[in-house]
């Protein structure tokens, strides 16, 4: 069992005040793989004093510093790929291939583009006798998920450090082990002492403490859109910026007349990567009635040739979903959509034959699913499709756009088509023929999806203030 019993904290290891020992169970067997330490509100405030205290400095470094910090995380984060893969495969239930070649490299990701945006980044102008400045914003507390740990903890780490800020972070409970591992390498990579803060613990403890305390500037949050209104409701009382990124329920609407040997493939895809377990999967597809027959035997012939398998083993098969929790979540949607009515086409309850324990959960395809139901309304976040028939593209849109969510949207069919279609979607992220994002653009959503952006210069910009200075000496 791997142990991280201790924060890390002003640039040491440092032991809990009064926290308790908690086990991450291992999804695919069902046992525990690693301890970590819960911590409590008195390991918030020691780490925010030392962010405190290091912003003064840290704030006052130059870009040079910065990007010359950005270079050796880099290649510091190289090294150390095949840890981060092992802790990502055993915790969360990837397969190892699947960590390796997306999860790890996602991550890095985000300090090669924070990179590059913060060598391009304009941090001042002028607009008439004004001078505009960006400026480091201060300490910024960082709340994280399981699904994409590396992914969602790199998204805001590269940012806050490219621009100046110090940083206090909770990643998740589930899949604690990859942001020790990150500390580490922050802390060979000569990130200063206090500069990056981690404390281990749950939402009500560590991550409520952090949302309400005085001494943050900003809390940078992504997970549940539940979750997301407790967090803002805490950082309320001290007008703190919130920015998140939260749930979603993204539609791949299937343009009438589309080619669906060749455009279903590469979308229905996301439904599968990572077990479901993606924000933007776009699990709901919007089918012309003219073309729902032929689409649901291309879909169900994915699903079915999808094998489930051991995440220790290299392989093209996905894992089980995270925990508990979510295998009962997911048992019990493909169940609501039985009872409402859907046709079952693949998939259903319980496991897969031949698995009799891990939280695996069967490929799974609905037909004659309405936007009422269910399971068209809620985040499924397990390798589950749904498909609903439209008459025409006007009603497609409404349907598209009809949950709480607006994340993102896919769009399957002619690109030019398509893209006359996306500006009547309400998704902060829109994608063509394909479900995923660009680590350089702009991420982030609408509605209860959430508020700001992460990637690039936007996340750059995000995690900064912005000064009006008027009446300089020319």
């Amino acid at each position: 069992m791997k142990s991280y019993l201790k924060h890390y904290i002003d640039g040491t290891w440092v032991e809990s005040d009064g926290g308790k020992r908690h086990e991450v169970i291992d999804p695919a067997t069902e046992q525990p793989c690693t301890e970590i330490t819960i911590g409590t509100p008195a390991d918030v405030d020691k780490a925010v004093a030392a962010a405190r205290r290091a912003f003064e400095s840290w704030s006052q470094s130059t870009v040079e510093e910065r990007a010359a910090l950005l270079e050796r995380i880099i290649e510091e984060y190289k090294a150390r790929i095949p840890d981060l893969a092992q802790a990502i495969s055993q915790e969360m239930g990837a397969p190892i291939g699947f960590a390796t070649a997306a999860q790890v490299p996602a991550g890095l990701g985000h300090f090669i583009s924070t990179l590059k945006a913060l060598k391009d980044f304009q941090f001042e102008e002028r607009l008439g006798r004004a001078r505009v400045v960006h400026e480091p914003l201060g300490v910024v507390a960082m709340i994280t998920p399981w699904n994409w740990p590396l992914n969602q903890i790199t998204a805001k780490v590269a940012p806050a450090l490219a621009a100046g800020d110090t940083m206090v972070l909770k990643p998740s409970e589930e899949s604690p082990g990859c942001a020790a591992i990150l500390a580490e390498i922050l802390d060979k990579a000569g990130v200063p002492a206090g500069v990056f803060n981690l404390v281990n613990g749950d939402g009500p403890g560590v991550g409520a403490a952090l949302s309400s305390h005085p001494d943050v500037d900003m809390v940078s949050f992504t997970g549940s859109t539940r979750a997301g209104i407790a967090i803002a409701q805490a950082a309320a009382a001290t007008v703190k910026r919130v920015h998140q990124e939260l749930g979603g329920k993204a539609a791949n609407l299937v343009l009438e007349g589309a080619d669906l040997a060749a455009v279903l493939p590469p979308t229905v895809q996301g439904v599968l990567a990572n077990s479901g377990q993606s924000c933007i999967a776009p699990t709901r597809l919007l089918v012309h009635a003219s073309q729902v027959a032929d689409a649901t035997q291309i879909v169900k012939t994915m699903m079915e040739a999808t094998q489930v398998g051991d995440p220790s083993v290299m392989g093209a098969h996905i894992g089980p979903v995270v925990n508990k929790a979510q295998f009962e979540k997911i048992q019990g949607l493909i169940q609501s959509a039985i009872d409402e009515g859907a046709t079952l086409v693949t998939g259903g309850t319980g496991r897969p034959d031949g698995r009799n324990a891990g939280y695996f959960i069967k490929p799974t395809l609905f037909t004659d699913v309405t936007p009422d139901m269910r399971i068209a309304q809620e985040e499924t976040f397990g390798p589950v499709a749904t498909i609903t028939a439209y008459e025409t593209q006007d009603e497609a849109i409404r349907i598209a756009n009809g949950t709480p969510y607006g994340l993102s949207a896919t769009i399957s069919g002619d690109p030019a088509a398509a893209a006359k279609v996306a500006p009547k979607l309400r998704a902060g992220l829109v994608t063509i023929n394909t479900w995923g994002p660009d680590g350089n653009a702009p991420f982030g959503g609408y509605k209860q999806s959430g508020n700001g952006r992460e990637n690039g210069k936007y996340g750059l910009t995000d995690f900064m203030e912005v000064k009006t200075v008027v009446g300089e000496p020319a």
